[in-house]
Formats: structure tokens, sequence, C-alpha cells
């Protein structure tokens, strides 16, 4: 069995619960996802984004076999989330190692 690689992602805004629900139901389009209160996650084909709102942040955390596949994910929320939150200046999340 591969261990999963983990890497997650935090974007400072007041509007995290609004961000969750549109990735989940833009993403939802074409992969499987689904939305529970403020928490969201959606299964790509090369792994998988789990996506907490709270009053201060959006933290996304990203599993997938191996950096690769987390740098494609990192990627993809990251220029969805630029043409969502434009008026938030949202230049990209600050991504590190999972904790």
């Amino acid at each position: 069995m591969q261990e999963q690689s983990l890497r997650t992602g935090r974007f400072e805004t007041p509007n995290a619960a609004k961000y969750v629900t549109q990735l989940c139901k833009h993403f939802g389009h074409k992969v499987p996802a689904s939305i529970e209160g403020n928490r969201g996650q959606v299964t790509f084909a090369i792994g998988a984004a789990v996506m907490v709102a709270d009053d201060a942040a959006l933290t996304v955390t990203l599993s997938g076999s191996d950096a690769e596949a987390l740098a494609q994910m990192q990627q993809t929320i990251d220029d969805h989330l630029q043409r969502f939150a434009f008026r938030e200046d949202f230049s990209g999340m600050t991504w590190g190692a999972a904790t």
C-alpha cells in the first residue's frame, strides 16, 4: 500500500464558507464533490481535497500519491480561487506540509 502525500493551504478570508461552496459546486460538475456545513470534499482522479472554512480562513488539505499530484491539485485550487476571490486580490494560498 502506497503512503499518501499531504499538503495544506490556507487563505485568510472572511468569505471562506462561500468559497468552499463555490469550489465544491464547480468541481462537482466533473468529479465527485460534497459539502456538509463548513466542510467540503472533492475527489479528483489524482487525489482529494478537503476544505474547511472558519470565520478567519479557508484551509485546504490535499492528499495524493506523489508530489506531482499534489502540485497539480494545488495549482487547480489556486487557479479557481483566483477567479472566485478576485475582489480580494487573491494571488495564491499559503501552502506547506500538512500538520
